[in-house]
């Protein structure tokens, strides 16, 4: 059997890879590089395309393992071109985020700081702590991480006391303000007592603060306080004088002083082992720290300059272009120092700087932060050892041939039957992988109301998860990241043998490994086995297991929860003719609440969109019979 041309790959077709590589261009641009399976391997950006391109394929050129690896699978290059070089760096981000391709570097948010969270996408935003950083809404902001939690937390209670904002997350009252208004903390949000240019002007105050902005918020506070005196407003410009003391009370606290403080910079380092790189980049503002930011990476996926960039290039495209420093420290030199530095000054809108110093005030800044980086390193070693150890002791529990690099864990949640929902949750590596989480709702009409059945329950969750698989024979293949090295079923024997039954059927039974964790006795039951393995309890591969059942249980638990929420919210919309599942939305946004829709008037009720006068009269006499 002869292979084509087509599949073979580039470094053993020279013909074809000098015929695709006089194909791409010398201009700015984007490469894609693909494997035999049209995998994409790896990403990367460049000035001039083809020279970077051919740099791969030169024999002089001196790579990683871990690229030289990458090129000999390399089958296809794509390019796209782009008009600067700026374009051509936002571009490769955003594919690298879109398609996680496996040679490029690919970090993970250190997600034990807090954030702060403004939703610029409301009418009226809100601002509050969260430690989730995830994009929903493209308007919304995240500010920080902040190292300090409690810290944080007196911060936003005292912003909360120096401008007026709104304090609740949903109204108290539907027809008048709550007490929070009469006391001044809130400008009446619920009934628009306040326009939203007004309000969003408070909050870009606010906002500032966690800017690390705090020397231009007192500037901008001092001129409307001396504004307000020469007007003889002389109650607005006390009340301003206090903000302005809260504010300088707030920095003295938060911060700590460095020299030079007529420059604001972030500087970055990292601490690596033969596994993983902790990033550490701290950013400094008038002189003072004020914010840390952290990340990991595999060691392995690059030089230290290039997993830096990375880091770099990921944090500012997710900035505000005020919050980019005139000054960025590295620890190493970056592979595009230039076109990131020219990338950072077009968004901000001048000149800034990238440096690598060698000596004084600037590396002993550095230092500090490869130091703090190497703690970080400490403390990941140890959970990797740990996690090691867990893996390690599992897969010699149920007879695994590697450690398990993915771990699958399933749970059903019901009422006795009603709002049937599954989960699906992925371990990684030994950590919650919450971005391959799965919810399933249960499509069976045998289980519904007053009759349950857990066994058919995970049967058709298992059926839907491997259907692929079953079709395709050619996706279980080694490498596959999607293809589980374990299946956990919460639950004892029949839970278990429900799922064997299924995956008999799909002929995937001696490509899976599936085992079954019972609560009473945390006990590990194996396919046709009629026995628990002889485990203890409290060994590490038990508990490893443990926390993935548990955190199955509790995420499915929690879609119950909220399809039974919403269910109860429109049960009783549902018995009024004419009212459909959209007009039903539109009401509730609208009110709020069932009560609220009960306590409204036919007036009322009209004024929401989609609710006519005879709609509005028809709900209002369901309420009132």
């Amino acid at each position: 059997m002869t292979t084509s041309a087509k599949t073979l790959t580039l470094v053993k077709n020279s013909d074809r890879l000098e015929k695709r590589l006089k194909e791409i261009p010398q201009e700015p641009g984007v490469y894609l590089m693909r494997d035999s399976s049209d995998r994409i391997l790896y990403i990367g950006k460049s000035k001039k395309l083809r020279s970077r391109v051919r740099s791969y394929f030169r024999e002089s050129q001196k790579l990683s393992d871990r690229i030289a690896m990458m090129v000999r699978q390399v089958v296809e290059i794509e390019f796209i071109v782009t008009d600067t070089e700026a374009e051509a760096l936002a571009l490769e981000a955003n594919l690298v985020k879109q398609h996680q391709p496996y040679f490029n570097v690919l970090l993970k948010d250190d997600k034990k700081y807090p954030y702060v969270l403004v939703t610029w996408s409301e009418e009226y935003p809100r601002i509050f702590i969260t430690r989730n950083r995830r994009i929903a809404k493209e308007k919304d902001k995240y500010y920080g991480p902040f190292v300090d939690a409690g810290l944080l937390r007196t911060t936003l209670r005292l912003a909360k006391r120096l401008f007026p904002m709104r304090q609740r997350p949903q109204p108290l009252f539907k027809d008048r303000p709550c007490l929070n208004y009469d006391m001044g903390r809130c400008p009446g949000v619920c009934q628009k007592l306040v326009s939203t240019e007004e309000y969003r002007k408070t909050i870009q105050k606010i906002a500032m603060v966690f800017q690390g902005r705090t020397g231009e918020l007192i500037d901008v506070l001092k001129e409307n306080m001396n504004q307000a005196a020469e007007s003889l407003n002389f109650e607005a410009a006390a009340r301003i004088r206090d903000q302005i003391a809260g504010i300088k009370s707030l920095g003295a606290d938060q911060k700590v002083s460095l020299p030079d403080d007529t420059v604001s910079r972030d500087a970055i380092a990292l601490a690596a082992d033969n596994q993983h790189a902790c990033i550490q980049l701290f950013q400094i503002r008038a002189g003072r720290l004020v914010g840390r930011l952290g990340f990991f990476a595999d060691a392995q996926s690059g030089t230290p300059g290039a997993i830096l960039q990375r880091v770099l290039e990921e944090h500012y495209q997710a900035a505000d272009s005020v919050e980019i420093p005139a000054e960025v420290l590295v620890q190493h030199e970056l592979p595009e120092m230039d076109m990131l530095a020219e990338y950072l000054s077009d968004r901000k809108g001048r000149k800034v700087s990238i440096l690598a110093p060698q000596r004084q005030t600037k590396a002993e800044l550095i230092e500090m932060v490869e130091r703090n980086a190497n703690y970080e390193l400490e403390r990941t070693q140890r959970f990797a050892d740990r996690n090691t150890q867990a893996m390690q002791d599992l897969a010699d529990i149920v007879d695994l041939p590697d450690l398990p690099h993915r771990i699958e864990g399933y749970d059903i949640s019901h009422i006795q039957g009603s709002n049937a929902v599954a989960s699906q949750v992925v371990f990684v590596d030994g950590t919650p992988a919450k971005q391959h989480y799965r919810h399933y709702k249960i499509k069976n009409p045998e289980v519904r109301s007053g009759h349950s059945d857990d066994f058919a329950s995970l049967a058709e969750v298992i059926r839907r998860r491997f259907r692929k698989y079953a079709e395709d024979p050619q996706l279980q293949r080694v490498g596959n990241s999607d293809w589980p090295d374990l299946v956990m079923i919460d639950g004892g024997k029949g839970q278990l043998s429900s799922v064997v039954e299924v995956l008999q059927d799909m002929n995937l039974m001696e490509d899976l490994r599936v085992v079954s964790l019972a609560k009473q006795r945390e006990e590990i039951f194996l396919p046709g086995e009629s026995s628990p393995l002889p485990t203890e309890a409290e060994q590490p591969g038990v508990q490893l297991l443990r926390r993935l059942r548990d955190e199955a249980h509790r995420f499915a638990v929690t879609f119950h929860r909220q399809q039974r929420s919403d269910k109860l919210r429109r049960s009783r919309l549902d018995e009024i003719p004419g009212l459909g599942f959209h007009r039903q939305k539109l009401l509730l946004a609208h009110f709020r609440s069932i009560d609220y829709i009960r306590e409204a008037s036919p007036k009322q009720l009209a004024e929401v969109s989609g609710i006519g006068p005879r709609l509005a009269q028809e709900i209002y006499d369901y309420f009132h019979p």
